[in-house]
């Protein structure tokens, strides 16, 4: 009975922090588009949205009640189930990736460890890169079955941009297991907090910056954003949505940038530890509130890279498809396989 109530309890634990996570990553997702808004405006000197609430604080909620109670249109040539499954199946590979992210270290509450990490399994990275794999599939069956000449094409760039990227991003991490030596996210995290306390994007320079290019093209934002290229493409693979439908590939596309926000954060700047190069045990803090500093500073590591995903956005112009390309194969993944084979070598010669 004992040993059942120790497991009821782990569910309890689990479920509450699966419910916070998906709650989190909607309402970071809702203020996102609000913010990408006043970023755009402070950019261009303009004001932006300014009526809904002060300082235009409940546009989000206006928009996403639009959303809801907007009319839902099938397509008739459509095909009826992959029109619905794509956007579910888009929402769905953007929430699952949050599962083996380490949001925190260790609470101790109620005489219970209550780890702030929903599953930490030993191929974390990997699962990381099945999921947001799967990803495509949203978009490919969402522009396939609309009908539609534009979605096709637009799914098609999509698909290619997001197949050629995920190499180059999946090498630059290799040189970062080389030095940790684990694929569990925890164990990435702790690496960088243990010695030393070096953080990899210290040690990888090269490598972050390769998988932040990688990044922005896997979230399909600009200047990647080619399957959303309304000058080109009328509106994009998502062109025949309305109503929720379009909200969630909309709202996918925000989650997916704060979940890669928060990868980038775990694997090249220290997770939730506070400070590089500083023991933060020695500050004679309880901790639980070490742990509730890191998850703060975790946090502010993921709206400092949101930020920067919105600058871009305002600041670049749109590549062309074969530049983009280009880019891709013929200067991201040999850049990548160079900085792979560099770590190889260094690694070895500091084990003789």
């Amino acid at each position: 009975m004992y040993l059942l109530t120790l497991d009821g309890w782990l569910i309890l634990e689990k479920a509450a922090l699966i419910l916070v996570i998906i709650g989190l990553s909607f309402f970071i997702a809702m203020y996102t588009t609000y913010a990408e808004r006043k970023v755009a405006a402070w950019l261009q000197d303009r004001r932006g949205p300014n009526r809904a609430g002060p300082f235009g604080i409940f546009q989000p909620l206006a928009d996403g009640g639009k959303l809801f109670f907007k009319e839902e249109i099938i397509p008739l040539a459509s095909s009826k189930f992959l029109f619905i499954l794509g956007p579910a199946m888009a929402m769905m590979t953007a929430l699952l990736t949050s599962a083996v992210i380490p949001w925190g270290g260790t609470l101790h509450m109620f005489g219970r460890d209550i780890s702030l990490q929903i599953a930490d399994i030993n191929i974390g990275i990997l699962y990381v890169f099945g999921v947001v794999s799967l990803g495509v599939y949203g978009i490919m069956i969402g522009g396939w079955a609309s009908n539609n000449k534009f979605s096709l094409l637009a799914a098609i760039r999509g698909a290619s941009q997001m197949i050629s990227y995920e190499l180059a991003m999946g090498l630059s991490l290799i040189a970062v297991l080389m030095l940790t030596g684990t694929l569990q996210m925890s164990g990435i995290v702790g690496s960088q907090m243990t010695g030393d306390n070096i953080w990899h994007v210290i040690l990888q320079p090269v490598g972050f910056l390769v998988f932040f290019v990688c990044a922005l093209a896997e979230c399909n934002r600009t200047p990647f954003d080619l399957a959303e290229a309304e000058n080109e493409l009328n509106f994009g693979y998502h062109q025949e949505y309305s109503s929720m439908k379009l909200g969630f590939y909309l709202f996918a596309e925000y989650i997916n940038m704060f979940i890669s926000s928060a990868v980038m954060a775990t694997v090249f700047f220290g997770g939730y530890d506070i400070l590089p190069f500083v023991d933060e045990s020695k500050w004679g803090l309880s901790s639980n509130m070490l742990t509730i500093l890191g998850s703060v500073e975790l946090m502010a590591k993921i709206f400092f890279f949101l930020f920067v995903f919105l600058w871009i956005r305002w600041t670049i112009p749109r590549f062309r498809y074969d530049q983009l390309m280009k880019l891709g194969w013929k200067k991201l993944i040999p850049l990548a396989l160079a900085n792979m084979v560099i770590t190889a070598a260094v690694v070895l010669w500091l084990k003789k």
